[in-house]
């Protein structure tokens, strides 16, 4: 049956009368008799019967009425909650990113987001770069930041911020602050770095490699910050985004390692699915972030 047909049914119910109906949904009663009669005659049975002050449900139009008046509510709410989505007044953004991208990229601009549409909720997955992109490809986020070299055909890929890659240490490696240093040096050097499954430290050991350094770190940690703590207590040299030691380095507390080479840059980048078809809240945080 056209769902239109239980629209002019429920009307009839709720009013009482064809009359009541017709005014209700601004059409004309012959209109509204000639609806309920297809719809009676496609049911099988009389859905109301004449009263002394217009029309009154039968036994089997009261079960069809509790039915659809308990759908037509649910539709009724579905196009609310529609529109609320549409209007940012209510959906959810689902966001990956790394501890490097939230802290030093993306965290003012979810506050911004936050302030503007405080309804929709934010989902941030935490993880790094290939974890975010495994998420994005399964569909388990609407995009995602994460540091470069990103390499897949596939994926929107926009860059939105520098980042570079450093050595830096501690008072214990004073005698090599404000010297070009080669790249040999860290075979002697007792080496921080992050775990092999991050894109800083993939890059770090491709580019070490072309100079003919293979590193063989002393710690493997699974953060940043925690390898700026091993190199403030002088454990060893850390390999970082310098972003994670600049409050230090200001301080005087720690120091850059200069090189004869510097590391090539890299850097943020926004991540989607090519083609994607994005919800209204996940649009709109893009956006910003474009």
């Amino acid at each position: 049956m056209n769902l239109e047909y239980y629209r002019i049914f429920y009307e009839v119910a709720r009013a009482g009368s064809i009359t009541g109906a017709a005014a209700k949904l601004c059409i004309s009663q012959p209109a509204v008799s000639q609806t309920i009669k297809q719809l009676e005659e496609g049911l099988g049975s009389p859905l109301f019967v004449r009263a002394s002050k217009g029309v009154r449900l039968t036994m089997e139009g009261e079960v069809l009425f509790s039915y659809v008046k308990k759908g037509l509510f649910e539709i009724q709410a579905g196009e609310e909650a529609f529109r609320s989505m549409i209007s940012l007044e209510q959906g959810e953004v689902r966001i990956g990113a790394s501890d490097m991208t939230l802290r030093f990229y993306l965290l003012p601009y979810l506050e911004e987001f936050h302030a503007k549409y405080p309804s929709v909720r934010v989902q941030v997955t935490n993880g790094p770069t290939p974890e975010t992109l495994r998420f994005l490809k399964e569909g388990r986020i609407d995009f995602g930041i994460v540091s470069s070299p990103v390499r897949d055909a596939d994926l929107f890929v926009r860059p939105v911020r520098k980042l570079k890659d450093t050595f830096v240490a501690g008072s214990r490696f004073i005698h090599l602050k404000g010297k070009k240093l080669p790249y040999q040096v860290l075979n002697e050097l007792p080496v921080i770095c992050l775990e092999q499954n991050t894109s800083t430290r993939t890059c770090a050991d491709a580019y070490l490699a072309g100079v003919g350094i293979s590193l063989k770190p002393e710690f493997e940690l699974a953060t940043s910050d925690m390898i700026v703590q091993f190199v403030l207590r002088n454990l060893g040299v850390g390999l970082v985004v310098e972003d994670f030691a600049k409050e230090y380095v200001n301080a005087g507390e720690l120091f850059y390692l200069e090189f004869e080479r510097e590391f090539p840059e890299r850097e943020f980048c926004i991540v989607a699915r090519g083609r994607q078809v994005m919800s209204k809240a996940a649009g709109a945080l893009l956006g910003m972030l474009l």
